[in-house]
């Protein structure tokens, strides 16, 4: 490329764009990711034996030679086989078999593709991001173009066949984003260097965007430590950009490395993007994911820990950048810790849930708040409702889709959420759900276990309104349905709906490394286990308010646990469900 730097690692590339895209074919072909590119696949090729590396005559490929292939392919972009032997002399060696040379620029190409390719644009006062669509048409769509032109040209010219079908694949970058160095005031010196990072301002992504990030599983949960992370390790800028995440109402500043860019761009499908003015307060919290070396090792053998600043007022994750910690899941449940005791220490009960908006054809207006462990069965039964109520209900408007909170007030409990995206398994959707969605959707390994979905749900507006509950549902995954236990059936008083939540019972679904029953305290660990005097004594406070302000408080019984039940589970709940809100409403 032209003005830029370039990361070839892994599975992904990321080009760092200073001033100017390629323009050019010429360009493209003299920029070092390319060579990088090419050395890369003839490595790969040789290694192998392969017969595409047939086209080269002598072994090893030397530097000269991958030079005068290069401009060989400068010539044939503009020149037909026949001719470009001429043009450049010695490109004869690589064009006796065209056939061979054809199949051999398919593979460069589809190598390059096989990437998770990023664009990363450095503002450095250009105002890229007052102007973000002009930027990305500039740079993420022109190196699109360029790319797939070449491709095509040279294909046609040493085939010499004009394609019938033409498919306009994402050739270039899969997600470009406009950066800015922002001077956050952060309260104390040991977050200063943090300003150093870049963050991002504007993100373009072309989905369906499917990524494999290292690992599809979560395990543990997180650790208060009494060390501030921040203090063992240095930012080197280039290696790390920061995503500005408003969860609820909070600002927490996400700062992931280079290595695991596929997961950190890809909070864009799951919170609402700060604004400039969100950046000139002090933010709630900070988190460093992906920490180089060992730098946190002395906090354990699983070191994914927090820090609560107390006297600055801000809370502190930290995770290693190692493959094991690859997967979403450590990403957005460590920004959901810090926000779940934010919201304890403010007097607010954090839930691990959804929390739902139904409006019935009629007028009516019914606020459902399921809460339940990861894979209980909440998102399933709210697109099972979604499915069932459809003569029945005018709109279903996601409050929260996993994480959020309640307060009281004078006239009953209200309830917010923290994301405006969901990060859902494929497995567990109802047939066609996610290619309906596709459009929208970030899928991470779908080949395998646990495949996920990131995909928008909700608006930001939605999420921090504040709406007034009127159910509140645990979901049980792990029960079967008998006379004694009905699919939903309420608790008579705050102390045997303690009892439940307290309990936190789920059938694991395998979306961490447990399986089986397992028991959670109110079902999260993400906060109020680290937290539990202060979430016991808050709990106790909100169940008798529930009560007190005749809010029905029961269970679900989802059975998405349950072998064979995965589907029919939250189809019955959802029945039931749509049952109770009917009746509620007359």
């Amino acid at each position: 490329m032209n003005t830029e730097t370039f990361e070839i690692s892994e599975n992904k590339v990321i080009i760092k764009l200073n001033e100017r895209i390629c323009e050019t074919p010429g360009e493209v072909l003299a920029s070092p990711l390319f060579r990088a590119v090419l050395e890369r696949v003839i490595d790969k090729l040789v290694r192998r034996d392969s017969f595409l590396a047939g086209i080269f005559e002598r072994r090893p490929v030397a530097g000269e030679t991958v030079a005068l292939f290069i401009k060989t392919l400068g010539a044939l972009v503009h020149t037909p086989v026949q001719s470009a032997g001429q043009v450049v002399p010695g490109a004869g060696q690589f064009l006796k078999d065209p056939a061979l040379f054809n199949e051999f620029i398919e593979y460069v190409y589809n190598y390059w593709r096989s990437f998770d390719r990023f664009l990363i644009a450095n503002d450095h006062g250009q105002d890229w991001d007052q102007k973000p669509y002009r930027t990305f048409n500039a740079t993420i769509g022109q190196l699109t173009g360029l790319i797939r032109g070449m491709y095509r040209d040279i294909q046609e010219n040493v085939t010499g066949i004009h394609p019938r079908i033409y498919r306009q694949v994402a050739a270039g970058a899969e997600v470009s984003s406009i950066t800015a160095l922002k001077e956050v005031q952060f309260p104390a010196p040991v977050y200063e260097k943090l300003n150093a990072v870049p963050v991002i301002r504007q993100i373009l992504i072309y989905p369906p965007l499917i990524l494999n990030p290292p690992m599809n599983k979560r395990t543990g949960k997180f650790e208060r430590v009494q060390k501030n992370p921040l203090e063992l390790f240095d930012f080197n800028p280039g290696e790390w950009l920061c995503y500005p995440a408003k969860v609820g109402s909070l600002i927490i500043l996400v700062y992931f490395h280079n290595r695991f860019s596929e997961l950190g761009h890809s909070l864009c499908n799951l919170f609402e993007m700060a604004e400039d003015e969100d950046l000139a307060r002090k933010p709630d919290g900070v988190y460093a994911f992906g920490v180089p070396g060992g730098a946190l090792d002395g906090f354990g053998a699983f070191p994914t820990v927090f820090y609560d600043d107390e006297k600055n007022g801000v809370l502190v994750g930290a995770v290693p950048g190692r493959n094991e910690f690859g997967y979403f899941g450590y990403l957005k449940k460590m920004v959901l810790t810090l926000h779940n005791i934010i919201m304890m220490k403010r007097g607010k009960l954090p839930f691990h849930g959804a929390f739902v908006r139904i409006l019935l054809k009629g007028g009516q207006d019914v606020k459902v708040l399921f809460v339940g462990d990861t894979g209980a069965g909440k998102s399933e039964t709210l697109e099972a409702l979604r499915e069932f109520g459809e003569t029945s209900i005018q709109d279903l408007i996601v409050i929260a889709d996993d994480m959020g909170s309640l307060e009281i007030r004078r006239e009953g409990v209200v309830g917010y959420g923290t994301e405006t995206g969901a990060f859902l398994r494929l497995d567990d959707l109802p047939p066609g759900y996610a290619l309906g969605q596709i459009d929208r959707a970030i899928i991470m390994s779908p080949n395998q276990v646990n495949a996920r979905i990131i995909l928008p749900v909700t608006t930001f507006a939605n999420v921090i309104k504040g709406h007034p509950v009127d159910f509140i549902l645990y979901a049980n995954n792990y029960e079967d349905i008998d006379e004694d236990h009905p699919v939903m059936e309420f608790f008579p008083n705050p102390e045997q709906a303690l009892g439940v939540f307290r309990e936190g019972t789920v059938m694991s679904k395998g979306t961490t490394t447990t399986t089986g029953i397992v028991h959670n305290y109110f079902a999260n660990v993400f906060g109020p286990v680290q937290y539990r005097d202060l979430h016991e004594a808050l709990a106790r406070k909100f169940f008798q308010a529930f009560f007190k302000h005749n809010i029905p408080v029961g269970q679900i019984r989802t059975r998405l646990g349950l072998a064979g039940w995965e589907r029919n589970g939250p189809r019955e709940a959802s029945r039931e469900l749509l049952d109770l809100i009917q009746k509620s409403s007359r």
